[in-house]
């Protein structure tokens, strides 16, 4: 765990991959110019001392992966976000299959959400049914903005999607993670407008929408629906970077969204392997609001609200006791390999857990 202040923090990563972009992979130029702009975001925002090569950043494996996240102890857990866009990749980009075989190797420490497309009918309908049969699944990452032969992009709202949306409430797959963010080129920006939200939010009460990226660039569209809407969370991937060369941007982001929404409903996310998640934390931790900021918006951005989004608010989603699952990792493979053991030795009224 993370020690700040000297306090300790679950970090839950919300947002990750795995993905494969290798030239032998690209199915077509979007391929190419998707695995690209995603290095222009990577490089755009990583600090120079942190920056991947391309060919390090086209595709990497389940070990580098570890390393990255574990070496410094600075995440506990992460949640893979499946992006399939077959249309551009051979074998898929970030495939459920392939993430699954590193949830299925470390299971406490990955959760694997599944994904589904109403393009793709009563197959699409059995493949989503398939996925809650292969592992205890709670949540869905959906791309409006996926090709699919001649359609580029298609509507949370549609009666389409509501199908699937139905299905998911019947499987008990309550968290429906929407990406609504900036255009990757070279995807159509509209596809991804967050406007849809509104009426599957309403729709689908006992359902949980946590809107990726928190709708950027249509911000003030995000919080003003997610203001209506108990049941709409925000997932700072691709926000949380802002807070390294954009430190006054990023206060006026956190500043709507806990006026809007509060300290509850936000998630942190890297969006790795865009960005890796020990020193997007560290960054987190050590931003603040400006005093014009903090007298304009009247919010708390200490280090309570901090823990929450950084982890406690996943946990409520995916329904994981922090405390017990300290214990689960105390004496896992990932902290035995790197050393990590008393990270977790505290537990609930000071006790050592038992191996």
């Amino acid at each position: 765990m993370y020690s700040h202040e000297g306090e300790d923090i679950f970090v839950i990563d919300g947002h990750i991959h795995m993905w494969d972009a290798s030239e032998e992979n690209v199915k077509s130029k979007g391929g190419e110019q998707f695995i690209e702009c995603f290095y222009d975001y990577h490089t755009g925002f990583t600090p120079e001392d942190r920056q991947w090569t391309y060919d390090e950043y086209r595709a990497y494996d389940a070990d580098r992966l570890k390393d990255d996240f574990f070496t410094n102890g600075v995440v506990d857990m992460g949640i893979f976000q499946p992006t399939h866009l077959k249309d551009f990749y051979h074998e898929g980009f970030n495939t459920f299959d392939r993430l699954g075989e590193m949830a299925d190797t470390y299971p406490d420490r990955f959760i694997v959400n599944g994904r589904f497309d109403p393009r793709d009918g009563e197959e699409g309908m059995q493949e989503l049914e398939r996925q809650a049969n292969v592992r205890d699944m709670k949540g869905v990452k959906v791309y409006t903005a996926e090709w699919k032969g001649e359609s580029k992009g298609w509507r949370l709202d549609s009666d389409e999607s509501y199908e699937f949306l139905e299905k998911c409430v019947e499987l008990g797959v309550k968290n429906i993670h929407a990406h609504k963010g900036p255009t990757i080129r070279p995807l159509n920006r509209d596809a991804f407008d967050v406007a849809d939200i509104d009426d599957a939010a309403s729709t689908f009460p006992e359902l949980n929408f946590v809107v990726e990226h928190v709708g950027l660039p249509r911000l003030d569209d995000f919080c003003w629906i997610a203001a209506q809407e108990p049941n709409v969370y925000g997932g700072l991937a691709v926000a949380a970077p802002l807070a390294v060369h954009r430190q006054e941007k990023f206060g006026e982001i956190m500043g709507e969204l806990l006026f809007w929404l509060g300290e509850d409903r936000l998630l942190f996310g890297s969006d790795y392997a865009l960005w890796n998640p020990d020193w997007l934390v560290e960054t987190f931790l050590e931003s603040e609001l400006t005093p014009a900021q903090e007298a304009e918006y009247g919010v708390d951005f200490g280090l309570e609200t901090k823990k929450k989004i950084l982890g406690e608010n996943a946990a409520e989603l995916y329904d994981i006791d922090i405390e017990e699952q300290k214990r689960k990792l105390q004496n896992d493979d990932v902290s035995v390999e790197y050393g990590l053991e008393s990270m977790y030795s505290n537990t609930v009224g000071g006790a050592v857990a038992d191996d």
